[in-house]
């Protein structure tokens, strides 16, 4: 790519977004910007897009999330057949105009377009995409980066972010793609009246509560547990769906970390708000040791990781790594399962193979088969689906990661937490 011709191109378009054009003007004649900005293209992968929030070929913009979207697009149309796709976003800057753009771009190309009205977590993307059998979805996100960046990851129909395949397929359409050319974009008020555009409905999401209602393994312990707790979302997108899902088990006790309460991009009191490093956590440990509370929990902007510190006995707090949760979880559930009498037969867990080995211990203890996959989310994905061909997913009992990671039930397999 000729990076200066790629500049003076931007620079002499009609840019919609506001923000760009003065970005562009301020580097005019400032070579090493301009290259740094056009001499590439954001790549997508497996994990979509991400990048900082600008203008070129190489930040997180409107026009990059329309070309990959126009590619996602293209690479479902040439599968035949009306193709639909789910798409949520989490409170990141432009994250809620990036997920619109998004479904224009659906719309214009003849894709349905499923999307949550206000933002959702990543669990709940994974869900509409299966609950709605979808062909694909789009969650908006960066994760845990810090407030500069955002990004796109693209899941597949089975929940999953995207095999190697598939998103080599779309990056290939995307790079066939002119940023400004090539992109069909319908109208969002028109298509939302004409149904090209569907918001997701308050029945999918209290399917998806339900769903996670009924992976207790001991259903009505917290109703009872006299659970004190203090939950920061780190102005992310976990508010809602995590206190409905707490009081859905009966606690009813908590205490939201005032200052991180709220949505909102900038992250102002979290720099880095990523729930697995004690100085994300620091302004709620500190209302737990003045509260007394039990646990203190905290989740990411898209709330697909939980962080966890436990109160110990001379009242100080102790986070808990994602190996110990892990393994905590997988003999609690053994536990209970057996106790209950609910656990399948031939029982199964999987896990990263990066995660500890005492996890294995644990369910040969219990005579649970543990299958050991490659890092990633998707490929314990991949096994439940596995199991699902098989009529036999009623055998998965857990999965979990080290990076905070763990999910039991088939409902959604994208990455979600118990």
């Amino acid at each position: 790519m000729d990076y200066l011709k790629e500049y003076d191109r931007w620079l002499a378009a009609e840019l919609e977004d506001s923000d760009l054009k003065p970005e562009l003007l301020s580097i005019q004649g400032v070579e090493d910007e301009i290259k740094d900005r056009f001499a590439v293209s954001l790549e997508f992968g497996t994990a979509g897009l991400r990048g900082v929030l600008g203008a070129g070929t190489n930040r997180m913009n409107i026009y990059m999330v329309r070309a990959a979207t126009q590619g996602l697009a293209n690479y479902l149309n040439k599968q035949g057949g009306k193709k639909s796709v789910a798409i949520s976003y989490d409170s990141r800057i432009k994250s809620d105009t990036f997920a619109r753009e998004a479904a224009r771009v659906l719309a214009g190309n003849g894709v349905k377009a499923y999307i949550y009205k206000q933002l959702m977590p990543v669990p709940a993307l994974s869900f509409a995409t299966r609950h709605l059998h979808c062909d694909a979805g789009i969650m908006v996100t960066a994760s845990h980066n810090p407030s500069k960046y955002n990004g796109y990851k693209a899941y597949g129909p089975d929940g999953c972010q995207m095999t190697s395949e598939a998103a080599d397929a779309v990056y290939a359409e995307m790079q066939a793609t002119d940023i400004f050319a090539d992109v069909k974009l319908a109208d969002f008020d028109a298509a939302l009246a004409a149904g090209n555009i569907e918001y997701i409905g308050q029945d999918t999401i209290e399917a998806l509560y339900e769903n996670i209602k009924a992976q207790s393994v001991r259903p009505g312990l917290c109703k009872t547990a006299g659970l004190k707790l203090v939950y920061s979302p780190l102005n992310g997108s976990g508010l809602v769906p995590v206190t409905r899902v707490l009081a859905n088990i009966g606690i009813d006790d908590i205490t939201v970390v005032p200052e991180q309460k709220d949505p909102d991009g900038h992250f102002p009191t979290c720099p880095y708000p990523n729930p697995e490093i004690r100085e994300a956590l620091a302004l709620g440990l500190a209302l737990a040791e003045q509260s007394g509370a039990d646990l203190m929990l905290a989740t990411d902007p898209d709330a697909d990781r939980v962080g966890i510190a436990v109160r110990c006995k001379d009242g100080s707090y102790e986070l808990l790594t994602g190996n110990e949760v892990g393994v905590l979880l997988l003999d609690y559930i053994c536990t209970a399962r057996i106790e209950k009498g609910t656990m399948p037969k031939k029982p199964v867990c999987v896990k990263s193979i990066v995660s500890t080995p005492l996890a294995d211990a644990v369910a040969a203890h219990y005579g649970v088969e543990c299958r050991n996959v490659l890092t990633g989310f998707k490929w314990i994905g991949d096994q439940i689906a596995r199991l699902e061909s098989a009529n036999e997913v009623e055998r998965f009992i857990f999965g979990f990661e080290e990076s905070y990671g763990y999910l039991a039930g088939s409902y959604e397999i994208g990455r979600a937490h118990v």
